[in-house]
């Protein structure tokens, strides 16, 4: 599902802790860390979309997390060509995005990376919530950024000024627990 302009409406989470420390997914067999993301299906309202992703995608339901802010409007970001699948070039241009902030409260052992059959991730982090942007993929940063920035008044209330971009952060990954049979990934996804 596409807008008018070529963009497919999608949700972020940028999930914090008691530390305000967020959530960093490694993306299944890459080396890229990213936030929890993904497209919003036809009926879906962009909470459900993100209710829906953060299961999916990190194995969390609605009683582990409390919504803080969202977003006023869309961020969007172009897709390089090379990343966009052939039957689609042309018409798709990137993703639109409304980003929601989360307070987990649950624990860190209700996170589960295999909660589905194709997980989206293999490995994850807390890190600060100015971290570095340098594990991103490019094309995603600038909308990383806008998402830190908008969404920072919420905790930190204006203050805290942005410091990430140019700084290298060594956390070290949790590995997703296993269960002894392999996962095999779904194709590249410029999600």
């Amino acid at each position: 599902m596409l807008d008018r302009d070529g963009y497919r409406p999608n949700v972020g989470i940028i999930l914090v802790n008691g530390r305000n420390e967020v959530f960093w997914g490694k993306r299944i067999r890459e080396h890229s860390w990213q936030f929890p993301q993904g497209g919003i299906k036809r009926g879906e309202s962009p909470e459900q979309a993100m209710l829906r992703e953060l299961h999916e995608e990190v194995g969390l339901k609605p009683e582990h997390v409390r919504i803080i802010g969202r977003t006023r409007d869309w961020l969007r970001y172009d897709v390089p060509d090379h990343w966009v699948r052939r039957e689609w070039r042309g018409h798709y241009r990137g993703q639109k995005q409304i980003w929601f902030l989360l307070r987990m409260i649950g624990r860190d052992t209700d996170i589960h990376l295999r909660a589905t059959e194709h997980p989206e991730f293999d490995a994850w982090r807390w890190n600060d919530y100015w971290i570095p942007l340098e594990s991103v993929i490019e094309f995603k940063r600038e909308v990383y950024r806008q998402a830190l920035d908008e969404l920072s008044r919420h905790l930190f209330g204006g203050t805290e000024a942005p410091r990430f971009l140019r700084q290298r952060h060594r956390a070290r990954p949790r590995p997703a627990p296993t269960t002894g049979e392999t996962v095999d990934p779904e194709p590249a996804d410029p999600q």
